[in-house]
């Protein structure tokens, strides 16, 4: 791993991960450092491939992915990403590396051993394929988040739309929905299905009780045992706690960091 390109549109990132790297391994070789899809194309039809690339997802003028679409990249990717749950998912399944944002020196020294570990056993025609289903996921909308649910309302269907919605929670086993009004409506989703289809920036798990929105918490407290208490609008059923496995996490998105 000597040469290295960089692709990510936010400058203070990538200077950040620039600096990571040389940390490192003070022998790498920045190659570029870009912010678009129309620069990366650019750049790769008129340069020799890196070792390695790290690429954001979103770019200043669009997901990344377009770039495999009119030029070949036929060299290791290592994907940036905000958290995003249809993503990770998918990265997953295609054993793809990615790297969450903020990005953490351990975990990009894994990710580059990884990397290293791989380099000799993974072809790049693999690498081509589970990158092309990356694209073809996309592709089929699996970036949007869900924007509107269906629940009944006496005999009458109704349509409530996520933005309208303070948080979810488990009661005896059953998931509810509550609104902003207050109304509760049961909904025949699980709380792991809510998570994986709702956006992450506007909704977050705190416990394994409750999902909540951004815009319910009126108030977010230190507690006892490292945890946070949370003061919802309207007042949820029970008093509410952030579990401590997600109290880091859960301080970042608050920050928008996630």
């Amino acid at each position: 791993m000597k040469r290295i390109l960089i692709i990510e549109d936010e400058e203070l990132a990538a200077l950040r991960l620039k600096k990571m790297l040389l940390e490192i391994d003070n022998q790498v070789e920045i190659v570029g450092m870009l912010e678009s899809v129309s620069e990366t194309i650019k750049w790769l039809q008129n340069n020799p491939l890196p070792d390695l690339i790290f690429l954001d997802i979103q770019l200043a003028d669009g997901i990344s992915f377009e770039i495999f679409n009119s030029v070949s990249v036929d060299c290791p990717v290592i994907f940036i990403t905000a958290y995003d749950n249809y993503a990770l998912k998918a990265f997953e399944l295609n054993s793809i590396d990615y790297l969450l944002k903020p990005l953490r020196k351990e975990l990009l020294n894994k990710s580059i051993e990884k990397f290293k570990k791989r380099v000799n056993v993974s072809s790049n025609e693999d690498m081509m394929q589970k990158i092309n289903s990356m694209i073809e996921f996309y592709s089929k909308g699996g970036s949007r988040y869900k924007e509107r649910f269906v629940v009944y309302k006496g005999e009458s269907l109704v349509t409530v739309y996520t933005e309208d919605i303070s948080y979810f929670y488990i009661e005896d086993k059953a998931v509810f929905m509550v609104l902003k009004t207050g109304e509760k409506h049961l909904i025949n989703i699980s709380l792991d299905q809510l998570e994986s289809t709702l956006n992450p920036v506007s909704f977050f798990r705190i416990n394994r009780q409750y999902i909540v929105s951004i815009k319910s918490i009126e108030k977010a407290s230190n507690y006892f045992n490292y945890r946070i208490k949370l003061k919802l609008n309207p007042p949820p059923p029970t008093e509410v706690m952030v579990s401590t496995s997600k109290t880091a996490e859960f301080k970042l998105w608050l920050d928008g960091m996630l």
